[in-house]
């Protein structure tokens, strides 16, 4: 019996012994994620520089019918067509990450990563209210989510709102217009990440076109403590009357950027803008007529234009746009331009940061997809985050080589 027991330990150990060996090469310590805060990009040129954002991209995992939304689609195209592993999209541009949606956490956190390492210093970000029309909840929503991201990134925001889509007759119309200016002021508007200029919060008209009198916008801004710096589009603020503060440029066939900072010094506050070219897809998406082609011109343009804000000394900069697809105006990485234009922002702010940098990031948004359910390497891709913010690049870079 002594002996029969002695071969069965005699057996069994060698294996536990085995599993024990194994275990051990194997085991990791968890890793423990250390929040830092943002810190902010230092900049050789002092000019304040905002994007144009647009929030109103969908895919079928987030819009509410299951399709893909309008601004990928227009009338015609349909992303689930794949060819030459493209999706097919309405744009003649293609995002280097590919069709995504405008809530999708890693898409933020990767669009506002690349905004700081470019020296962009926030966010205008398109908004058109609180209003159930269409798909402006989804609009609205993808707008909350921003809010959230850029928060953490250190970057600033303010509103560009869009009144073209005000329902019903005047009076309806302004008093949507009200319960949509007294939700800024309630939830944002105080927000220390809000942009302000002279202590007053920021915001931007796209026209107006909806509202055009000053007596509408005196109504409008009646119901919250203190008008805000009100800015129109350009040649658009006699709609606004003595409400307006000031004007920004826009991307116009005519007139050119020169012919637009003639009115620099006709207001308190003026907006200059930049922008890479633009070729919009409404025809041949069956989403509208064409409107004008501005060449491109190999990326000079937008080097040109740049220069032009630094020669007008202008206070604020708008980049139109950071992803307007549907009118080709984006700055964020295509397949057809690459980090260009990102890299011509980074010369004009005078960062000290490089293409180098933009590619980390987007390894950080490649990892975020590929492990997207595997919680210890998420863990680290947090931490890389925080490096990131906190502008620890070697550490960022050092740690996100560990992920494979």
């Amino acid at each position: 019996m002594k002996s029969f027991f002695c071969l069965i330990l005699v057996t069994v150990m060698p294996f536990l012994s085995s599993c024990s060996s194994n275990s051990d090469n194997h085991s990791e310590e968890p890793f423990n994620v250390t929040p830092i805060n943002p810190v902010a990009v230092q900049k050789t040129n002092v000019i304040k520089v905002y994007a144009h954002y647009m929030p109103w991209f969908e895919t079928k995992e987030t819009s509410t019918d299951g399709k893909w939304g309008w601004h990928w689609t227009m009338a015609n195209k349909n992303p689930d067509i794949i060819v030459d592993g493209k999706r097919q999209i309405a744009s003649w541009y293609y995002p280097s990450i590919g069709p995504y949606a405008s809530s999708d956490p890693d898409v933020l956190e990767y669009h506002l990563l690349l905004m700081k390492y470019s020296g962009i210093d926030g966010v205008l970000v398109d908004w058109y209210g609180l209003s159930n029309y269409n798909d402006l909840p989804a609009i609205n929503r993808n707008a909350e989510a921003l809010f959230k991201a850029i928060e953490k990134t250190g970057l600033e925001f303010a509103f560009v709102y869009e009144d073209r889509f005000l329902q019903g007759d005047r009076e309806a119309q302004i008093y949507q217009a009200q319960q949509d200016i007294r939700h800024l002021q309630n939830n944002y508007f105080n927000k220390d990440y809000y942009i302000k200029i002279n202590g007053k919060p920021l915001l931007l008209i796209f026209g107006p076109v909806t509202l055009q009198t000053e007596n509408d916008w005196t109504r409008i801004f009646s119901i919250i403590n203190d008008n805000p710096v009100f800015l129109s589009l350009y040649e658009h603020s006699h709609l606004a009357g003595t409400n307006a503060n000031g004007e920004y440029m826009w991307v116009f066939e005519n007139p050119a950027p020169d012919v637009q900072y003639n009115k620099k010094n006709d207001f308190p506050v003026f907006f200059g803008g930049a922008y890479p070219g633009f070729r919009d897809y409404y025809e041949q998406g069956g989403g509208g007529s064409h409107l004008f082609d501005i060449d491109y011109e190999n990326g000079n343009l937008y080097k040109n234009i740049l220069n032009m804000a630094k020669q007008q000394n202008v206070s604020f900069l708008q980049l139109i746009t950071w992803n307007d697809f549907g009118e080709g105006t984006m700055i964020e990485p295509t397949l057809e331009f690459g980090y260009d234009f990102l890299k011509s922002t980074q010369t004009f702010t005078g960062v000290n940061y490089s293409e180098n940098n933009l590619t980390l990031i987007r390894k950080l948004f490649d990892y975020r997809k590929e492990f997207k359910t595997d919680k210890e390497r998420n863990k680290k891709l947090d931490q890389i985050f925080y490096y990131l913010v906190s502008l620890q690049v070697d550490k960022a870079t050092e740690l996100i080589q560990t992920i494979k």
